[in-house]
C-alpha cells in the first residue's frame, strides 16, 4: 500500500505569511517544500524551524513568474520530499503604490505573471502530481481583500489580479471536486509583512489600521492558521470558497 503523501509545497515561503504557514503546517504533520525567490538565508531559516518541529523540509529557489522555474520547483519538491499532498499558492507582488494612471506596463505584466499566470501553472502541475499518485490533494490560494475593495489610488492592478485568483479558485474547485481534490482560498486583509515596504510605503500599516474594524493589521501567523485549517481534515467539506480573514473588512 502506498504511504500517504504528507508534503506541502508553499510558494513564497521564506518570509511573511508563507513562512508562518510553513511552521504551522509542520506542526500539523506536513513536510514542507519552502519556495523562495532570492533570500536563501531566510528560506534556510524556515527549513531549520520546520526541522526543529520534527518534519522534513527543503528550500527551493524559483521564480513563480517563470514556467521553467515552476516545473523545476515541482520536480525538486517531489525528489526531496515525495508526492505532494497539498499546494499553497502564496507568492504575490503588488508593484509600487499609486494611482493606476502612473502604473507602468512592466508592473502590470509582472504582477499578473506572478499572481495569476504563475499561480495557475503551479495549480496545473499540482493537479498532475495529485492525479499521478492518486492523491486527494488540496490547493489553497492566497488572495487579498483588495479583490473586493479594488484598492483605488494604491494598486488597482494588484486588486484585479487577486479577483482573478478568486474566480479561478471557484472554477477549478468545481471542476476537480469529483476527483476528491479540494481548492479553496484565503483572503487576508492588511498584514504585518514586508509587502508594504516593497510597495514603497513602509509606514502603510499605521495609515490603514484605523480603517479596519478590528483596529489593527493581522499578524502573519493569524493568516497562516486559516490556511492550515483549510488544509486539515476539519475542512473536508470546504471547497470552491474563499475564506475572508480581514479583520472585518
Amino acid at each position: 500500500m502506498t504511504e500517504k503523501a504528507t508534503t506541502v509545497l508553499i510558494t513564497g515561503a521564506s518570509r511573511g505569511i508563507g513562512a508562518a504557514t510553513a511552521l504551522a503546517a509542520a506542526r500539523e504533520g506536513y513536510d514542507v517544500a519552502v519556495n523562495y525567490l532570492s533570500n536563501e538565508t531566510a528560506a534556510q531559516q524556515v527549513v531549520q524551524a520546520v526541522q526543529r518541529r520534527g518534519r522534513k523540509a527543503v528550500a527551493i529557489q524559483g521564480d513563480v513568474g517563470s514556467y521553467d522555474d515552476i516545473r523545476r520547483l515541482f520536480d525538486a519538491a517531489q525528489e526531496h520530499l515525495g508526492p505532494l499532498a497539498a499546494l499553497v499558492n502564496n507568492s504575490g507582488i503588488t508593484g509600487p503604490l499609486g494611482p493606476f494612471s502612473r502604473t507602468t506596463k512592466a508592473t502590470i505584466e509582472r504582477v499578473f505573471q506572478v499572481n495569476v499566470l504563475g499561480l495557475m501553472q503551479c495549480s496545473r502541475l499540482a493537479l498532475e502530481n495529485f492525479q499521478e499518485h492518486g492523491t486527494p490533494g488540496i490547493i489553497v490560494n492566497v488572495s487579498s481583500v483588495a479583490a473586493r475593495t479594488g484598492s483605488p489610488n494604491e494598486y488597482i492592478h494588484y486588486a484585479a489580479s487577486k479577483a482573478a485568483v478568486d474566480t479561478f479558485t471557484v472554477g477549478l474547485a468545481r471542476e476537480v471536486a469529483a476527483s476528491g481534490i479540494r481548492v479553496c482560498g484565503v483572503s487576508p486583509g492588511s498584514t504585518l509583512t514586508g509587502i508594504h515596504a516593497a510597495a514603497g510605503e513602509p509606514d502603510r500599516p499605521a495609515r490603514v489600521a484605523p480603517k479596519i474594524p478590528l483596529g489593527r493589521l493581522a499578524q502573519p501567523e493569524e493568516i497562516a492558521e486559516a490556511i492550515v485549517w483549510l488544509l486539515s481534515p476539519a475542512a473536508s467539506y470546504m471547497t470552491g470558497t474563499v475564506v475572508q480573514c480581514a479583520g472585518g473588512l
